[in-house]
């Protein structure tokens, strides 16, 4: 029997849960995950291998409007994902129902000249009225499919992977079969930085929070691995505050990102955190392209 793979790309507004989607499918964390909107920042790739196929799945920003050039790459990355692929994937939030963003999403995947699969998320806390209500607002607007899932609970996601098989075609075997993604570890382990960040300052500090993973060295006698970052803020009193009282918060971004590294990276993690005022990086495409976040 001919081997079979393809791609499938996965869009949706801010924060509707296509990175837990994405870690489920695969059954690994390679994409971070929070409650803030606009976690992800980079196309993730994401592959699943079994016994006569692969898939690879395409984790995007959600699409929102830009503020920055940051926001004008991550826009261009979520709309790069609509072509060239074998099925999109939209993601809506089953509890909150088809809003203005996710309508102007549908106009722009009405043209799309591929099959798009509408998951219905979060249908693990949903009420049976609000999934319904939501269901009733896409159908009718052409798409291929629409299914209730919850990827945090793993609900319904055997099943999607069944229907995903109907649309692979033959071809080769892209990634190895114990490749999960094609993101480097240097650039996982910054993201994981980030996220530990996002989750332990909640609203006291924006978005401006980025983070550079300067050097990973694995010891002599590779049993620990010495990793030096730093985190990027744009102002003095946001430093202030990732730093904490006596360096209080920092210790805990570090001691949180550690750990999910150390199971990474297989071996003990000494972490050394910076913390660095960059003004309005945002807007800075060298900064950005450091970062990377190629423009």
């Amino acid at each position: 029997m001919a081997y079979k793979s393809g791609f499938f790309s996965l869009i949706g507004c801010p924060n509707v849960g296509k990175s837990t989607l994405l870690n489920a499918l695969v059954g690994q964390k390679i994409s971070i995950v929070t409650d803030r909107a606009q976690t992800t920042r980079n196309r993730i790739t994401g592959v699943l291998t079994r016994d006569g196929y692969q898939m690879i799945f395409l984790d995007t920003p959600g699409m929102t409007t830009p503020k920055n050039k940051l926001g004008e790459y991550m826009q261009k990355t979520a709309a790069d994902a609509l072509s060239d692929v074998e099925a999109i994937l939209f993601l809506v939030d089953a509890r909150k129902g088809i809003g203005e963003r996710d309508r102007q999403i549908m106009e722009r995947l009405k043209l799309a000249k591929c099959p798009v699969l509408v998951l219905l998320n979060k249908c693990d806390i949903a009420t049976r009225l609000q999934i319904d209500e939501a269901e009733a607002a896409i159908r009718g607007a052409g798409f291929s499919e629409i299914r209730p899932i919850s990827a945090f609970r793993g609900t319904g996601l055997a099943e999607l992977e069944a229907l995903l098989v109907g649309y692979l075609t033959e071809g080769p075997q892209y990634f190895p079969p114990d490749m999960v993604t094609d993101q480097p570890e240097r650039l996982i382990c910054a993201e994981m930085i980030r996220e530990k960040a996002l989750e332990l300052l909640k609203d006291e500090v924006p978005h401006g929070i980025g983070v550079s993973m300067d050097k990973m060295q694995l010891r002599p006698d590779g049993q620990i691995m010495d990793c030096y970052a730093t985190i990027l803020c744009e102002r003095d009193s946001h430093k202030g505050i990732i730093i904490g009282r006596g360096g209080a918060m920092l210790k805990r971004i570090g001691s949180a990102a550690r750990a999910d590294m150390e199971w990474l990276l297989g071996v003990k993690v000494n972490l050394q955190l910076w913390v660095k005022i960059k003004d309005d990086w945002r807007n800075r495409q060298a900064v950005l392209n450091e970062l990377g976040y190629e423009g």
